[in-house]
């Protein structure tokens, strides 16, 4: 008898078809990566063939903050409905990150306390970066301090860098590790992890290459500013981040990201449908086939780790 899927994904995306159509009269993707296609149907077939018994759905880059904020919270309430509709229609198959139009801290506040309260989000999307302003940015402590309140679920989500790519090197190839890794800092030495403590934060692709780095960042940032850092303190503050596996469960990666993420603070993530699905075939086979895990560990990271965060997702 072939069992039941069981991994809860927390990097599965979804692209509502007004959001597709806003990209495609404005000539926008995905930092250079083209926006693929997607529907329901396809998500679950996908969700079947890979293990997956829920997926967290949040859209990708480039978020929905495109520089007119009225714009930004219609286009945040009109993506934010039609994924609530799904996770309503199929609970046991979808969730919902919902998304946020930073820089707009207002319409950002606005925008995550309805999508909690209202369309009962299992958290919210930000992207790393909002027009080159990074998360530890002082003008957020607003948002954070509400998401706090809350006790929410945060999944970051790298975007494309307010820099020229790489010519011939779309952003997702090595810039998002590259953003995710510098907000991720930005967020520890600047206190917003130190100073609010209850909400859970989950960096996309295993942190970018933070795990391999945070000692570096620790130590540098100790001899920088001494009168504001200690390595015990940053390494503290960076090891409350939760971690997804998207593009990420190799050979090499999961050594430096298991020896570094906290018991529990490692997720499973596709990253589909841009990542497709032999994408997810080729990590799903080095994250089931690891021999570094600990007994019980790759199930953890399945599901075990997410029902602790999404407890209406949680098997009895």
């Amino acid at each position: 008898m072939t069992e039941p899927p069981a991994r809860i994904d927390v990097h599965e995306h979804a692209i509502p078809p007004a959001y597709r159509q806003f990209l495609a009269d404005r000539g926008l993707d995905s930092g250079g990566w083209p926006v693929p296609a997607w529907d329901r149907d396809s998500a679950v077939a996908m969700m079947d063939a890979q293990g997956i018994a829920t997926g967290v759905l949040s859209v990708s880059a480039p978020g929905v903050h495109f520089g007119d904020d009225a714009e930004a919270r219609a286009l945040a309430r009109e993506v934010n409905e039609y994924v609530a509709e799904a996770v309503k229609d199929r609970p046991d198959r979808f969730g919902l990150f919902a998304s946020i139009p930073l820089p707009d801290v207002d319409g950002a506040v606005a925008e995550a306390a309805y999508a909690l309260d209202e369309l009962h989000a299992d958290g919210v999307v930000l992207m790393a970066n909002a027009h080159g302003r990074y998360l530890g940015d002082p003008a957020f402590e607003p948002l954070w301090a509400e998401l706090d309140a809350r006790g929410a679920v945060v999944f970051v989500h790298p975007a494309e860098l307010q820099m020229p790519m790489i010519p011939g090197i779309p952003a997702p190839v090595v810039d998002f590790t590259f953003d995710t890794t510098r907000t991720a800092v930005h967020m520890a030495l600047n206190g917003v992890m130190s100073r609010h403590t209850r909400m859970k934060v989950i960096l996309s692709h295993a942190g970018g290459f933070l795990p391999y780095v945070a000692h570096r960042v620790a130590v540098a940032a100790s001899l920088a500013q001494p009168e504001r850092h200690t390595v015990d303190g940053v390494l503290t503050d960076l090891k409350r981040f939760s971690f997804d596996t998207a593009l990420s469960g190799s050979p090499t990666a999961l050594p430096s990201l298991l020896a570094f993420a906290e018991p529990g603070h490692v997720l499973y993530g596709s990253d589909w449908p841009f990542a497709p699905a032999e994408a997810g075939a080729y990590f799903n086979g080095h994250l089931d086939g690891y021999e570094g895990w600990r007994p019980g560990e790759l199930d953890a990271v399945g599901r075990g780790n997410a029902e602790v965060l999404f407890p209406r997702l949680a098997r009895a």
